[in-house]
């Protein structure tokens, strides 16, 4: 007789006797802050303000000396904080939870103490399965903050780096207009008598929102393209302005890409940004333009984008400017971290509130939804999926 398929086991179809709901009690916490080691990662995921506040509240916050520094940050900012101050490494990944903006390493994952809370960035895009069998072994409870939700289903951490990227992609391109090899020397601004630069702007989310704000604030012509009506209508009332809008129609978009002096690719499809503009599009475009592709980690939407870095962030291909570096944030470190920190901030004094972060986010759907990894126990399908690992119904685990 084939045995019933149920993902349950017998013990947990077993009748357990109810427990009551006790008391929420307030914890402390202690935080650790290493410095980030990624190549050109200047970011840090607490200001000097936000550590004065939870170190008020009663908690502890440890930082390794000259984790700020690269965002403007110094120790003595963090020291008058209410921080303490190490260069021992091995004491910062020490503590009960670690703070990152990056994930960390394999091998700063061996230093990590085992059930320690983690929350940092998840970037599932980079990982590889290495880095899960380290999180398995260690038993660690992993938070990914790009996967925690808002009250109104939105991302917040996303939203927060996503405005900085599409005003950032207007600030460039203004700059390589004009310092940039084979720059054509336009200044972004409608000057009397001198037509205004053309923009065209694909993708209407918020990368794309700010991008326009930015170059309508500057006095640009913009044209905004993409698949979703619903998404081209927020962006109008958003900035409250009419502008050109359009779907992706070959037709349009080419001649779109003609006339203008800068385009900005902000579409990320699911697992790559679908290639928008092809090789041959680019090859018609105006000698001297700009094309910043936000979306460059996720493969890019112009066909003849590559990735660069904060050092030698364009290449020129077809008389064309290409930006493609992916982290555009962190060339602007201080704001991003301030953006980084004004999300923390509430989720922390928050799983403190509830005595830890296993109460939190029981009463917390926004907090669960960005929790990955439960005491080494895998509990995100869209991980498990990506991988082809097994994983866990979070809610069986802790009710």
């Amino acid at each position: 007789m084939p045995k019933p398929k149920t993902p349950f086991t017998i013990a947990q179809l077993l009748p357990q006797e109810e427990t009551l709901e006790i008391a929420k009690q307030r914890g402390e916490l202690y935080i650790g802050i290493p410095k980030e080691t990624y190549f050109q990662e200047k970011r840090i995921c607490l200001t000097p303000d936000a550590v004065n506040a939870i170190v008020s509240n009663g908690h502890r916050v440890l930082i390794e000396k000259g984790a700020g520094n690269e965002a403007g940050f110094s120790d003595q900012d963090y020291s008058e904080a209410g921080a303490q101050l190490t260069e021992d490494t091995k004491k910062v990944f020490g503590c009960p939870m670690v703070l990152k903006v990056e994930p960390p390493t394999l091998e700063e994952l061996e230093i990590i103490k085992p059930k320690t809370v983690l929350i940092s960035a998840l970037q599932l895009k980079t990982r590889q399965k290495s880095y899960f069998d380290a999180l398995s072994k260690k038993k660690i409870t992993a938070l990914a903050f790009e996967f925690i939700k808002d009250e109104d289903h939105s991302y917040p951490a996303v939203k927060a780096l996503s405005e900085i990227a599409g005003t950032a992609s207007v600030l460039i391109a203004a700059e390589l207009m004009v310092n940039a090899k084979k720059g054509n020397g336009l200044l972004f601004g409608n000057i009397s008598g001198v037509p205004p630069i053309e923009v065209v702007v694909i993708g209407a989310g918020t990368v794309g929102e700010f991008a326009v704000r930015s170059a309508l604030g500057l006095g640009a012509n913009v044209k905004v393209f993409d698949s979703s009506i619903t998404k081209l209508r927020t962006i109008q009332t958003n900035v409250n302005r009419i502008l050109y809008t359009s779907t992706v129609q070959p037709k349009n978009l080419m001649k779109a890409l003609l006339r203008c002096d800068v385009a900005i690719g902000a579409v990320r499809g699911h697992n790559r940004a679908p290639i928008i503009v092809t090789e041959e599009m680019v090859r018609n475009m105006k000698k001297g333009a700009v094309i910043i592709d936000v979306c460059v980690d996720m493969g890019g939407c112009f066909e003849t984008t590559e990735m660069t870095s904060h050092d030698s962030p364009t290449i020129i291909k077809h008389d064309v400017i290409h930006y493609g570096v992916p982290n555009i944030p962190a060339r602007y470190p201080k704001t991003a971290s301030i953006s980084i920190s004004n999300i923390f901030t509430p989720y922390i004094l928050e799983i403190a509130e509830s005595g830890g972060l296993e109460n939190a986010i029981r009463f917390d759907n926004g907090l669960k939804n960005g929790l990955y990894f439960y005491r080494g126990i895998l509990t995100n399908k869209a991980v498990a999926d990506w991988f082809d690992m097994p994983y866990s119904d979070l809610n069986l685990l802790i009710f």
